[in-house]
């Protein structure tokens, strides 16, 4: 039997933690609006186990940043069961709402009737690629779906950041300069990799600046996808000073064969750190396209401070 001021058995009472006011009162979890689009992962290249994998992981952070979130994943090339198109993803999302909704209507409940677009498309691209971005907006025309199509995931800090571990992980970087930890192969010139042809390499070149921000070493894009560009910008940097270099992927990794980076970085005479992957970062920057389609949270993540 209980009292007024607390069990009878003096056990002490569990009080709910009173919020700490302020404006360093912590933030209420944010949570995916009820009927909200859904979000749906456009990958490029050729589908296979590991991309799946990778597209995985990547709409796993995603959801764990948002509960409640409908992310769902589409290839570009895609065509088995296996790896559904993005056509026909966002075809089976447009059936699934009009389906949820005439249940409702069944069961006598006064819902309103689904409107806006069914889905947000995020291409997981870390830069501009226009071959591919016509692929995503062909597949979402030829859907007749409404959904929004986002930018791509650069540049942005976070994607600095990526890359920098990805370096620091093959020894070819410091993995923090403020501990001043050395690494005797790490590069003194970076040649940043992307496709795209001329505006990827111009997107990936601001990306680059955080970069050498980070490294306190010179950071140059190319083009895997033009002839000449990785090596010619290698020489830049040889010419400019740098003797030890490293090839940097600006890619998440199913954009290419990832045989075409081994082979750039041999020509070229320099070790290569692998793409960038399912690393934190890019589910973050993939929501944080989502819910800025949508209105919902802050425009993206915020990038770590530079040391």
């Amino acid at each position: 039997m209980s009292s007024p001021t607390g069990p009878a058995s003096g056990l002490p009472v569990r009080m709910p933690r009173p919020r700490q006011p302020g404006r360093h009162r912590r933030p209420e979890p944010l949570a995916a609006p009820e009927g909200a689009p859904a979000l749906v992962l456009a990958v490029p290249g050729t589908p296979s186990a590991a991309t799946r994998s990778l597209a995985e992981e990547v709409v796993s952070i995603a959801r764990s940043e948002l509960p409640g979130l409908d992310a769902r994943i589409g290839y570009v090339d895609g065509g088995a069961d296996e790896f559904p198109t993005l056509q026909s993803v966002l075809t089976h999302a447009a059936e699934e709402r009009t389906a949820r909704y005439e249940r409702a209507r069944a069961a006598g409940l006064d819902v309103k009737e689904p409107d806006g677009p069914v889905a947000v498309v995020v291409p997981l691209l870390a830069g501009p690629d226009s071959a591919t971005l016509r692929q995503v907006r062909q597949a979402v025309m030829e859907s007749r779906i409404a959904a929004e199509l986002t930018d791509v995931l650069g540049p942005h800090p976070l994607l600095a950041e990526a890359l920098h571990v990805r370096l620091s992980e093959a020894g070819l970087a410091r993995a923090d300069r403020a501990r001043l930890f050395t690494v005797a192969t790490a590069a003194d010139g970076i040649v940043l990799a992307t496709v795209g042809g001329e505006e990827a390499v111009q997107a990936a070149g601001i990306t680059g600046m955080l970069l050498a921000a980070r490294l306190a070493v010179p950071v140059m894009a190319a083009a895997l996808d033009q002839e000449g560009s990785i090596t010619s910008v290698a020489e830049q940097l040889r010419s400019s000073g740098s003797q030890q270099l490293a090839l940097a992927p600006y890619l998440i990794g199913p954009e290419i064969d990832a045989g075409l980076i081994e082979a750039a970085a041999a020509e070229a005479g320099c070790s290569a750190a692998e793409a960038l992957g399912p690393y934190p970062a890019i589910g973050k920057l993939a929501l944080g396209k989502y819910t800025t389609a949508l209105g919902i949270a802050p425009q993206q993540p915020q990038g770590m401070p530079v040391r």
